[in-house]
């Protein structure tokens, strides 16, 4: 009896493929780049499951050429705005992706890009490694304090909170916006809940951990920076489209904030012109789930609902509900 098909859009880690093997025949994308749109139709015909990244567009077309056996597209990420969920729940396709195992390594992250951005790590580590150092000086390389400071937390998920706990070392201050208020954390963090105009002009530390959407892409702008503190310092290992990109280089080139920590952006892997140039940035290539441990855990949860979703069952982590219930 032929074994169902599976196409994987990009090597995950190894372990997470010889258990797919073990239920299906495999297919897997040998080479370490993003495959175009019109190559991942070509590869994805006739599979019966995908195992997507967030670079994969998952769309009526893409599903259209996979064809109406497949059943499941598991994305090897929390997000998943790479899907079109009516689209996809119009063809009976469930949609899962892998919450909850990235939250400490991506909070652990966020923090390591507010001290590297404070300390200007990166900045200093560049300067010794071209040989300049010629020893110390009272004015070199100074940054902003840590502790005691204002940690202001745009969106208070699972990961915001987490940042939270370890701002809780650095004895910072913290204050909060999100759509929904949380008592109990303020109570817990001695946290203060803001409006989006106060969160802007008293966090010495803004970090954002908001959703894409509509409504929060550009979430902050050119306006938004001008509101905030000079000495402020922003960060972000949310979603690239969260920030106005170009806006962020001329207030970090203007000195209107201080400076910034990005490990995701607007046009990924493209940065916009001049941010690479400048010295107030420190920026890493979208490695907030980087350690080997998450990476394994994501690759669990995709592969366990593949499984489950091509043996009949209900997946762990479904995001389109809706197919779960028509199926019903």
């Amino acid at each position: 009896m032929t074994k169902p098909s599976v196409y994987v859009t990009r090597m995950i880690p190894e372990v997470c493929i010889d258990e797919l093997r073990k239920h299906f025949d495999v297919d897997v994308n040998s080479e370490d780049r993003a495959l175009s749109y019109d190559e991942l139709k070509q590869k994805v015909r006739g599979k019966n499951a995908i195992v997507s990244l967030l670079t994969d567009t998952i769309d009526g077309g893409l599903l259209d050429a996979a064809g109406p056996q497949c059943k499941i597209v598991a994305n090897y990420a929390v997000g998943f705005n790479n899907f079109d969920l009516k689209a996809a729940t119009e063809r009976n396709v469930i949609l899962t992706n892998t919450p909850g195992v990235l939250d400490d390594a991506t909070a652990t992250l966020t923090f390591t890009l507010l001290l590297a951005t404070a300390r200007r790590i990166a900045e200093a580590d560049a300067y010794v490694r071209a040989g300049k150092w010629r020893g110390w000086a009272p004015l070199f390389f100074v940054g902003l304090d840590v502790d005691h400071r204002t940690l202001g937390i745009a969106g208070l998920g699972r990961i915001g909170k987490n940042v939270a706990r370890k701002a809780a070392g650095f004895d910072m201050k913290i204050i909060y916006s999100d759509v929904n208020r949380d008592l109990a954390f303020e109570k817990e963090h001695n946290a203060r809940y803001v409006d989006k105009a106060t969160l802007l002009k008293e966090s010495d530390f803004l970090t954002l951990h908001v959703p894409l959407l509509p409504e929060t892409k550009h979430y902050i702008g050119a306006a938004e920076l001008k509101q905030m503190k000079k000495t402020a310092v922003l960060i972000n290992a949310a979603r690239g489209p969260v920030i106005d990109e170009k806006a962020l280089v001329e207030a970090l080139r203007a000195k209107t904030i201080w400076g910034a920590g990005l490990d995701v952006f607007e046009d990924e892997p493209a940065l916009a012109p001049g941010l690479a140039e400048l010295d107030n940035v420190v920026i890493v290539p979208h490695i907030a789930s980087a350690t080997a441990e998450t990476r394994f855990k994501m690759g669990e949860i995709a592969v366990n609902n593949v499984i489950k979703v091509l043996s009949g069952q209900a997946p762990d982590t479904c995001v389109n509900p809706d197919v779960l219930k028509a199926k019903a």
